[in-house]
């Protein structure tokens, strides 16, 4: 019954974030997009197909009821990207067909397979990819019916389960640590480095509410990007040491091997200000100096520190994972009876014309001499009875159906 349903994917669990781009599917737009699927959906005979991709994840779901050949993976990846191997895509990419499909659907939705266990962002992308290639007609039934059930358990396992609690992640770690200072949202706050880092903590700081930001970074450029997110400042690092407005809050994360802000560089930025300064150090090695720390009034998080609570939270995360698995396996059994019943409802659809076209062939071929000499009184009666059988007819078997697709079934077939 499942065995239609297949999943393509590469994940940063099998290969590197800098080898999944390669199986990104290409586009200048949308428009180009939707060319390059409905084409990749022509070309391998598909009846369904929706395609999601994120930094750490590239997948396709489809359903087909043919059998994929053995060389399914690398011509469809090879048509792609034809400058992939097929020894390279056979190393990097992994095949899901039926029961497997769905549960690896489940668990992706439910961030269980995620690169950070418990973040919701991946439920969000999935429902967006899959509105979009339901907007263009590339899914039909059987793909609605597999997302509405992992949505469905997606959303309880996020409830009933503490998988989401307690951060993982270095960057809302110490964005937590900030807000526990309770400093209001005009905090000055000033940015050193401009790199994946910092832009991430851009986002975390917009997301709060954070709007004074002033970001400095050694390429301009990259310091501007941040700043726009945030209707910021951008400056070059060279005039940090110039800096006279003073700040609240010091966010330190470059790619220097040494400290930028030693203890000089930081009096001046201080600007004669005494008051107590939170300090985030995401650097490795550590970007401010220890002088700084011992000689002033300042509030530190470093990553170090961080890193060991983030690795705490994830073990707490992970043992989660058992109490959510218990709870996919129970909606995947939901899915199966849900496939089940929609097949038998499509199939009973088509009983109704079939049983017209019975009674169509009988009155006007197999009985059409008898019924011709029958008078107009007969003849009326006679249509009447059969218009009375086949209404009768056809709901016996719809009836029979809608107490079989009552009874609940936990068997994957």
């Amino acid at each position: 019954m499942l065995n239609g349903f297949k999943i393509l994917t590469v994940t940063h669990r099998q290969t590197s974030l800098q080898h999944i781009e390669k199986f990104v599917v290409t586009h200048s737009d949308e428009t180009v997009l939707r060319a390059r699927l409905e084409a990749l959906k022509a070309e391998f005979g598909l009846a369904e197909m929706m395609y999601l991709a994120t930094c750490n994840r590239v997948m396709f779901l489809f359903y087909s009821e043919t059998v994929s050949p053995p060389n399914f993976q690398s011509n469809f990846f090879q048509h792609i990207n034809p400058s992939l191997s097929e020894h390279f895509i056979t190393e990097n990419v992994t095949l899901y067909e039926g029961r497997a499909a769905a549960e690896h659907l489940y668990r992706v939705a439910s961030s269980i397979d995620s690169l950070v266990v418990g973040e919701r962002e991946i439920l969000r992308q999935l429902r967006e990819a899959y509105d979009r290639c339901q907007q263009w007609s590339l899914t039909a039934d059987h793909l609605r019916i597999a997302m509405q059930g992992a949505v469905v358990a997606a959303k309880e396992v996020y409830t009933e389960t503490r998988l989401g609690d307690k951060p993982v992640s270095v960057v809302s770690l110490a964005i937590r640590e900030l807000l526990k200072t309770k400093l209001p949202n005009s905090t000055r706050i000033l940015m050193v480095g401009a790199g994946q880092t910092n832009i991430l903590v851009a986002k975390f700081l917009a997301k709060n509410g954070f709007q004074n930001v002033t970001v400095f970074n050694r390429t301009l450029e990259r310091a501007q990007r941040i700043a726009i997110s945030l209707n910021g400042r951008a400056f070059g690092f060279d005039e940090l040491a110039d800096y006279k407005e003073g700040f609240d809050c010091l966010i330190v994360c470059t790619g220097a091997t040494k400290a930028v802000v030693d203890n000089q560089l930081y009096i001046k930025i201080l600007a004669g200000e005494t008051g107590k300064k939170v300090i985030i150090d995401l650097s490795v090695p550590n970007n401010v100096c220890k002088e700084v720390v011992a000689n002033h009034n300042v509030h530190f998080i470093e990553i170090e520190g961080l890193r060991a609570l983030a690795q705490e939270n994830r073990s707490f995360r992970e043992q989660e994972v058992t109490v959510a698995n218990e709870l996919l396996d129970l909606h995947l059994a939901e899915f199966v009876a849900a496939v089940r019943n929609r097949r038998i409802e499509r199939a009973l659809h088509q009983v109704p014309a079939e049983m017209k076209a019975v009674k169509e062939y009988a009155m006007n071929k197999v009985f059409k001499k008898e019924i011709d000499v029958l008078d107009d009184s007969a003849r009326e009666l006679l249509e009447r009875m059969m218009d009375f059988m086949e209404k009768k007819c056809t709901g016996i078997p719809i009836k029979v159906a809608k107490e079989a697709l009552a009874k609940p079934t936990s068997v994957f077939a």
